[in-house]
């Protein structure tokens, strides 16, 4: 079954719904490759758009439910989808920007959503006009038919602030069941062994939306967490003895800022396998969230191009601290010097990496970016990093990111990785500006915790502490919202232009 808040559905019950709107989809000529494009939060519907577009051999386009008007058009036009799914509260964000051609299936936004993301109870309903997810999917009957195939398109982050669709290409049965046993290590879902998945993260990335299709696809217990609270996220986990997540550091760092009477307060022993990703995680915090929770985290590191290549268990996090893990069945992991030189052990590199048990992939309509992306038959996303003496990687930051001062590499993740654990700071960004001296300098963005107030002075003596001092940013910019990117990651490129153009203030 499917949980969310007071709501649940069966999995024979959601099938029905699925296979209805598989009739529709068809019916709507959604086949053949032609993508269906969502925008929706966790919900039920999301699953029936995702498991029904597979059948219908569509890949789905999940879009990030934070853009707007003109971002949405840009991710509709790029990969040609005629269908949107929208959650009914979504949809003014979007406003008269989409496409003529599109047939616009609205959701209506359940109470839960509407309670955590204080939406306006008259915005959650069916606008006039608009035809109804629910409405239309009961109007078709069952569709009989129930191959599958098609696998997700991702809209992943540009240099350039335009995203590109990740598309791969099908599989075949073989390959499905190789890229289950990459699943199996690296999510620990398994069939038939009645784990309980609490989902909290948005499926509108690669890595929440595969994690949360494995367990649906298993039949597990899901509960959906419509937004991420951390005292709620261990309400959860002791009232259904949830067994497994997956989280992003980011959600550590609340979870181990919360009193320690309200973290010893619930029952977690029914955990035995959480898994994180998408972000480094600084060792001290993995470190406490093992010695809180037990050897039940787990790391994996990859892309939506590569795949999942790399992967580690709690015990390796504390043999290893920092290390994000060593390749697991199919993983192949290099690291290469500029001149296209092979790197030795401990020394830093561009890495590439891939796992051979799923199948190549294209930047849709942009042969280019694929190419410069390979190196024979591995990928690069831009991460610099090394391989230990005994094959472990360690990250180093993105290429892009990397901030050259008076001919020293300073790589800001290290930085971040210590910054977001300050007392009051909720997130920030660390980037390279010019400087006439040194090239480069540092500088760093900060976006503060509700009711918090630092000063430059203080950010500036907490990295002194821990890092050496040409690493700690002379700059210091305090901002109530950091700009991200179409995956939510934050948009570096843009906080540099704002302090070129003079409208990053000083405090």
């Amino acid at each position: 079954m499917i949980i969310s808040g007071s709501r649940v559905i069966s999995y024979s019950d959601i099938q029905e719904r699925i296979a209805r709107a598989r009739t529709g989809f068809d019916a709507l000529g959604a086949r053949d490759g032609k993508p269906i494009a969502m925008m929706l939060r966790n919900d039920f519907a999301l699953f029936e758009v995702v498991q029904a577009a597979a059948t219908s051999g569509s890949p789905v386009v999940p879009i990030n439910w934070h853009l707007k008007g003109q971002e949405v058009a840009y991710i509709l036009s790029d990969c040609g989808a005629d269908l949107l799914v929208c959650h009914a509260d979504l949809l003014p964000q979007i406003g008269d920007h989409l496409p003529g051609r599109i047939t616009l299936l609205a959701v209506a936004t359940p109470p839960e959503i509407v309670e955590a993301y204080g939406v306006p109870p008259d915005a959650s309903g069916i606008p006039t006009g608009r035809i109804s997810w629910d409405d239309w999917r009961d109007s078709y009957e069952p569709s009989k038919e129930s191959e599958t195939g098609s696998t997700p398109m991702f809209y992943t982050s540009g240099t350039t602030g335009l995203p590109k669709g990740v598309r791969r290409k099908s599989m075949r049965p073989e390959q499905l069941a190789a890229v289950a046993r990459v699943g199996a290590t690296a999510f620990g879902i398994k069939p038939l062994e009645g784990q309980v998945v609490l989902m909290n993260g948005p499926m509108y990335h690669a890595a929440p939306h595969s994690y949360g299709m494995m367990a649906f696809r298993n039949q597990c217990t899901l509960v959906l967490q419509p937004r991420f609270e951390p005292e709620e996220l261990l309400q959860l986990v002791e009232r259904h003895r949830v067994t497994h997540m997956h989280m992003v550091p980011t959600m550590f760092v609340r979870l181990l800022r919360l009193p320690k009477q309200v973290r010893c307060r619930y029952d977690l022993s029914s955990l035995r396998f959480v898994v994180h990703g998408a972000a480094p995680c600084p060792p001290d915090v993995k470190r406490a969230m093992i010695e809180w929770w037990g050897p039940v985290i787990n790391e994996y590191f990859g892309s939506t191009e590569t795949g999942i290549p790399v992967w580690h268990s709690a015990e390796e996090a504390l043999m290893k601290p920092g290390t994000v893990g060593r390749p697991i069945e199919g993983g192949i992991v290099k690291v290469f010097h500029s001149d296209g030189t092979p790197c030795g052990p401990n020394e830093p590199g561009e890495i590439f990496m891939r796992q051979a048990a799923n199948t190549d992939f294209e930047y849709h309509g942009n042969a280019r970016a694929r190419a410069e992306a390979g190196r024979s038959d591995l990928v690069s996303v831009g991460d610099v990093g090394f391989l230990d003496e005994d094959g472990y990687l360690f990250l180093c930051d993105r290429k892009r990111d990397m901030v050259i001062s008076g001919g020293v590499n300073i790589y800001p993740a290290e930085i971040e990785n210590i910054l977001v654990g300050m007392v009051g700071v909720q997130d920030c960004a660390v980037f390279g500006i010019p400087d006439e001296e040194y090239g480069e300098r540092l500088c760093a963005c900060i976006e503060l915790e509700p009711e918090a107030s630092l000063t430059s002075a203080e950010v500036q003596n907490f990295l002194r502490a821990k890092l050496a001092n040409f690493k700690v940013p002379r700059d210091i910019r305090f901002m109530s919202g950091l700009p991200r990117e179409t995956t939510g990651k934050i948009f570096k490129r843009k906080l540099r232009d704002l302090y070129l153009d003079g409208k990053l203030h000083p405090e």
